[in-house]
Order: C-alpha cells, then sequence, then structure tokens
C-alpha cells in the first residue's frame, strides 16, 4: 500500500483479471486441469492431437472426430513459398526471433486473418499449430545449408517435427515423448505469454497478432528459457558426483539454480514428473544415463529448499530430453512455443468471447505542473 491508498500489485501477482473454464492450476498441491482432465491422465493416455481438439473445442473426441481433426492437421503443415522466403532472408536470427517473424509472414497469406469469430479462430489456430513446426524446421535446415525436409503426411503432430528437423524418421518411443511434452506444454493459464496474446486480442487485433506477441514473450528467460539453461547447467557439472557441489557454490554465490520454482506452484509441478521419467528411460536407451543422474542429483541437493516451495518445473529435466533426441540447444524455446500455440489460440477464443479492453494502471510518482523552459533558457 503506497502513501497514497492505492494497492499496488507488483506483476499482477495473485490478481483475478478474468473467469476461465479452459484451465485449472492449484499451485499449492500442484494440480493442473485442462477443460477439467487431470494432466496426468492427458500426458499418459493421450495425444497431442486429441489435447489439441479438447482445448479448441471443449470436450475430447470421439474416433471419427479425431480422425478429421487429424487429418486437417496434417493437410495444413504445407508453408506459403512467400514464408519461405522470408526465413531465407532472416535465417541467421535466433530461432524464437524467425518463428515471431515467420508467423507474423504467414498472416498475409491467411484469408481468414481478420475475421474473429470463434469459428475462425479455431481454423487459424489449427493452421499454425499445423505450420509452426514447418517453420522452426525449415529454419534449421536453411541456416545449415541444407533443403527443408517437407512434411510427412504418415507421420503424427511430434514425429512429422522430428523428422522435418533431423532428417531421419524417428522410432514410435522417440515420436511418444516428443507428443506427451507437447502436451504438457500446451496450455497454463494465464502465464506470460497467454496474458500478453489476450492483451493483443483485446484489442480485437487478429490471432496471428496475439501469436505473434506470446511467442515474443515466451523468448523471454523469465518464461521460457529454462530449459536450454539447466542443460547447459548439467554439462557444466559434468558428473553426478560434482551435482552437491556445484549447487552449493552457485548458492553460496548468491547464484540461482536453473530450472527450480515457480511462479504459481509451490509444490511439485505435475508436468515435471513424466519428463522425468522419459529423460531416465531415454538416456537409458541412448547409453547416457549421466544426464538424468547429474539432474537428479542437482534436484537431491535443492531438497532442504522444498520447505520453501521450491521444487523442480516442467524445464528442469526437458532440455535433457530435447538434448537426447539430438535438437539443438537454441530450438529448446521454440519446442516450447510450438507446444503452446493451441493453448495461445486458446485464450485468444476466451477473450473474444466476452471482451474487454485490458487496460491496467500505474500510479504516478512522477513530479506535478512542471514550468516548461524554452531549450534555449535550459542550463546545460
Amino acid at each position: 500500500m503506497t502513501n497514497s491508498g492505492i494497492e499496488i500489485h507488483k506483476g499482477l501477482n495473485g490478481v483475478y483479471f478474468d473467469r476461465s473454464d479452459s484451465c485449472f492450476i492449484d499451485g499449492g498441491i500442484g494440480k493442473l486441469l485442462y477443460r477439467g482432465y487431470n494432466i496426468h491422465d492427458l500426458a499418459e493416455k493421450s495425444t497431442f492431437e486429441e489435447v489439441v481438439y479438447l482445448l479448441l473445442y471443449g470436450a475430447l473426441p470421439t474416433i471419427p472426430e479425431l480422425s478429421a481433426f487429424d487429418n486437417e492437421l496434417r493437410s495444413n503443415r504445407e508453408l506459403p513459398t512467400g514464408v519461405f522466403d522470408v526465413i531465407e532472408t532472416v535465417k541467421n536470427a535466433h530461432p524464437m526471433d524467425v518463428l515471431r517473424t515467420a508467423v507474423s509472414a504467414l498472416s498475409a497469406f491467411d484469408e481468414d486473418v481478420d475475421d474473429n469469430s470463434t469459428e475462425a479462430i479455431i481454423r487459424k489456430g489449427i493452421r499454425l499449430t499445423a505450420q509452426a513446426p514447418t517453420i522452426v524446421a525449415a529454419h534449421h535446415r536453411i541456416r545449415n545449408g541444407q533443403p527443408p525436409v517437407k512434411p510427412n503426411s504418415r507421420l503424427n503432430h511430434a514425429g512429422n517435427f522430428l523428422n522435418m528437423l533431423l532428417d531421419k524418421e524417428p522410432s514410435a518411443e522417440e515420436a511418444r515423448i516428443l507428443d506427451v511434452d507437447f502436451i504438457l506444454h500446451a496450455e497454463h493459464g494465464s502465464n506470460a505469454s497467454a496474458f500478453a496474446a489476450r492483451v493483443t486480442a483485446s484489442t480485437v487485433s487478429d490471432l496471428h497478432s496475439a501469436v505473434v506477441t506470446g511467442i515474443g514473450t515466451l523468448k523471454g528467460p523469465l518464461h521460457g528459457g529454462a530449459a536450454e539453461a539447466v542443460q547447459k547447467m548439467a554439462e557444466a557439472v559434468g558428473t553426478p558426483e560434482n551435482a552437491a557441489a556445484y549447487v552449493k557454490n552457485i548458492l553460496d554465490n548468491k547464484g540461482r539454480i536453473m530450472g527450480f520454482g515457480h511462479r504459481v506452484y509451490k509444490a511439485e509441478d505435475p508436468r515435471a514428473r513424466h519428463l522425468a521419467e522419459r529423460s531416465e528411460s531415454l538416456g537409458a536407451a541412448r547409453g547416457e544415463p549421466h544426464w538424468f543422474q547429474i539432474l537428479t542429483g542437482i534436484q537431491e541437493a535443492m531438497k532442504p529448499y522444498q520447505s520453501r516451495g521450491i521444487f523442480v518445473n516442467v524445464d528442469f529435466f526437458a532440455g535433457s530430453i530435447y538434448y537426447l533426441l539430438g535438437i539443438p540447444e537454441d530450438i529448446f524455446v521454440p519446442i516450447f512455443a510450438l507446444g503452446r500455440v493451441p493453448g495461445w489460440a486458446l485464450n485468444v477464443i476466451e477473450q473474444s468471447s466476452n471482451n474487454m479492453l485490458i487496460r491496467p494502471l500505474t500510479e504516478y510518482t512522477g513530479p506535478f505542473d512542471v514550468e516548461y523552459v524554452p531549450i534555449e533558457d535550459r542550463e546545460s
């Protein structure tokens, strides 16, 4: 509370600005629901395609509905030639910058771009969900002087992305691991990028603009960048035996252990366990179990901080999975974005359905009624 009596909520912490029936988070007990369904059930029993349908339409699909929806996703993976030209022009930029720029360029080729009806937002959301992986994969190939790999309609969403990125058809297990990762990242309430997308949508702008806003916000290291940082940390630790000493040294020097803590969760991040299991199994299958062992060593060293509500978050084990799949480190954050596209579309749908311009206030603390001095009379 300030002297004026105005209560300031820095970062809008604890502020409810709207109601939603799409995502429930109880950070005190580590619970996450999409449309009422527990994330544990969705991660272990569902597919990303099914979860995207759930988010956009509000119910799990029947077999015929899922088949039609999956076909729609697969048929929308191609990019216009003009977008490839844009990617070529900006190929030396960071993959998140390229994704942001290419999504913006896609708006020029979308006939529904200015249609903000729910039906049109869903259509555009499906197209962007399908096209975003093609952007990331094509850029990676182009920047390395290689031709883009065309989408493969035989493969599911995750498998097709890995195939386009690495020019190698993944195993069923590899595709499933990334499929689960996409599910876990698909939606997470009013996080920074979703809120930013809602602010854009509240001006009655278009979905492409809102998704561009979301991508730009996700790029920030306080939101989407921890997976890459965690993997770099694991590489710096080197061996499981070094984990405890590494953590102590960082904390003694007032540093931060990446992949721990969350703005909402003060208990287990329910998404983390699913990636931990897959980090362990993938590392064993690749003959590189030490990555998981290093991470669990760090986790063990951080146990005393659980009493303060500091647990591993969704990013902690994700980086090791991407690394083991052969994915370059600067594509870790874009993968987060690929999973989150349907969540951004859902937030835009909710904002547009009962819209009011989002326009918070700031308390002014500067001077009042300052006399204007002509430039020739100002003292240097």
